[in-house]
């Protein structure tokens, strides 16, 4: 991992934010073993402590990122600030997805206090996911983030469903490990190396761009990284389990999980994979429109609004995928930006649904939306802000419509600007506005129905869904200040990528300094 930091601080700070968490996780679960079942108030303290650990995780990361940490290039963790911002994405989504829990009251996040537990382990695995460098270290930490989320969605037992969806998750994501490990093998048998760095200098060093080895274990390992962000044509598990979990977990898996996935593959793409760009593009390209498309085109026909979005987020699978084809460093400031985008108003869509639900998972379809506005104004406002966010729409939409134009400045400004996909991705947001303007709709043209139940508004979820609201508005019309910030969230490795059938150039960055 590199001797050490600057200021001789050992290196194994390095990875002091997962070891935060990580450490976090089992002092909380101990502390949840001392409740007593069905402890509603102690399940309460040990989904706070959960919270309080997500903001030392936060802490940690700040103050790596603020302290100009050097990591050399050898290391099997990065220090870069791609690295740093995608840890505090992560961890957004893991304290706003607590808070959701702890006000919800269908049972599933009340009935026992591990959850908690089971959440932050999942964050210790998404945080080692996008750090790592080393393919060791991929396959433990999706391996950590993945086994976790298996239980969070399988908690609901009364509900058959919920089984369904995890039985489901656990053996397609089982199936996706093997074809990951496969190739990783397939990897190290072409390059001789498992830490990326190292793989790129390989590749470029022994010409083996076009080595059928390297070739296969590439696209097995894309395979593995298509299921864990649901691009299709490995999606079909997403809706069932975004139907069957509880709601607060859903919006954990939609954001925290796809988010650090999407950092894993950004950082072997561009560090490990680089010089070899012209083997995979073809097939980064192909899944990125294929994923766009049929996301879009699914959602259209759904009534329920947890299918509905699960939909939407393959979709927005296929946008950030259109980011990493493009190959560039720009790629990088366009996935940390969009994945705080899609993240705020995930978590705040999210916490709408699980308020309107009353935590009973049925009452999550549009019909339960219709009318929200007569008697919820406020929710209803939110809530069209986090769907006019998912569109693009500008100004209403918030920083979503930045988060869209620079996933496309990125498509053009690749050395090859990929203008047809650029093309498919706003065809595909223009498809998107059927079944997002399809849920204001139902909330301000629809009656409320006469046995509607009341919708209460909990301090903790409430507090949530307005900071979404507002961060997602404010950061629309000054994004500034998230510009500069995902700017400065580069990559470390592999340099400009050549447009598709070009030769592979430019140096291994010898370290990585955290701005």
């Amino acid at each position: 991992m590199g001797s050490s930091l600057i200021g001789g601080v050992p290196a194994v700070l390095a990875l002091l934010p997962d070891i935060v968490v990580g450490a976090g996780a089992m002092v909380v679960l101990l502390y949840a073993a001392w409740g007593r079942e069905g402890d509603v108030a102690h399940a309460r303290r040990v989904n706070l402590a959960a919270m309080l650990v997500c903001v030392a995780g936060i802490a940690a990361a700040t103050w790596l990122a603020t302290t100009g940490t050097t990591i050399d290039a050898s290391a099997s963790v990065a220090g870069d600030g791609f690295r740093w911002a995608m840890t505090g994405v992560v961890l957004l989504a893991t304290l706003g997805a607590l808070a959701l829990a702890h006000d919800y009251v269908g049972g599933a996040a009340l009935a026992a206090p591990e959850p908690p537990a089971l959440v932050l382990l999942s964050a210790a695995g998404a945080l080692l996911l996008g750090a790592a460098r080393d393919l060791t270290l991929v396959f433990l930490g999706i391996e950590l983030m993945s086994v976790a989320v298996f239980v969070l969605v399988g908690l609901d037992r009364r509900r058959p469903g919920s089984a369904e969806a995890a039985l489901k998750y656990f053996l397609l994501g089982a199936f996706s490990t093997a074809f990951m490990v496969y190739g990783m093998a397939l990897l190290f048998g072409a390059t001789g190396a498992t830490q990326l760095g190292a793989m790129a200098e390989a590749i470029r060093q022994r010409d083996l761009a076009g080595d059928p080895l390297l070739v296969a274990g590439t696209a097995l390992l894309f395979v593995g990284f298509a299921f864990k962000i649901a691009a299709v044509p490995f999606h079909m598990w997403a809706p069932d389990v975004y139907q069957g979990a509880p709601t607060p977990y859903t919006a954990f898996m939609a954001a925290a999980v796809k988010v650090a996935a999407f950092a894993g593959l950004a950082r072997i793409a561009t560090e490990a994979l680089a010089p070899a760009f012209a083997s995979w593009y073809p097939v980064v390209w192909t899944l990125a429109a294929i994923t766009m498309v049929t996301g879009n085109v699914l959602a259209l026909v759904q009534t329920s609004v947890k299918r509905m979005l699960a939909y939407s987020s393959v979709a927005h699978a296929g946008y950030l995928l259109v980011a990493i084809a493009s190959g560039t460093q720009e790629a990088s400031a366009a996935i940390v930006f969009y994945g705080l985008a899609y993240t705020v108003a995930t978590l705040g869509a999210f916490g709408v649904l699980a308020l309107v639900s009353g935590g009973l998972e049925h009452r999550t379809t549009l019909a339960d939306l219709e009318g929200l506005a007569s008697v919820r104004p406020g929710l209803a406002a939110a809530m069209t802000v986090f769907m006019l966010s998912f569109l693009g729409f500008p100004i209403a939409g918030g920083m979503g419509f930045f988060a869209k134009w620079y996933v496309l400045r990125a498509a053009m400004e690749a050395p090859g600007p990929l203008v047809r996909l650029a093309v498919i991705l706003v065809l595909a947001s223009v498809v998107s506005a059927g079944y997002y303007l399809g849920v204001v709709r139902a909330m301000y043209m629809k009656p409320r129905a006469d046995d509607a139940p009341v919708v209460g508004v909990p301090r903790l979820t409430g507090t949530v869904v307005a900071v979404a609201a507002v961060l997602t508005l404010v950061l629309g019309v000054w994004p500034s200040p998230v510009v500069r910030w995902a700017r400065g969230a580069q990559l470390a490795g592999g340099g400009q990528i050549p447009a598709a059938g070009a030769p592979a150039t430019g140096p291994v960055a010898a370290t990585s300094r955290v701005p």
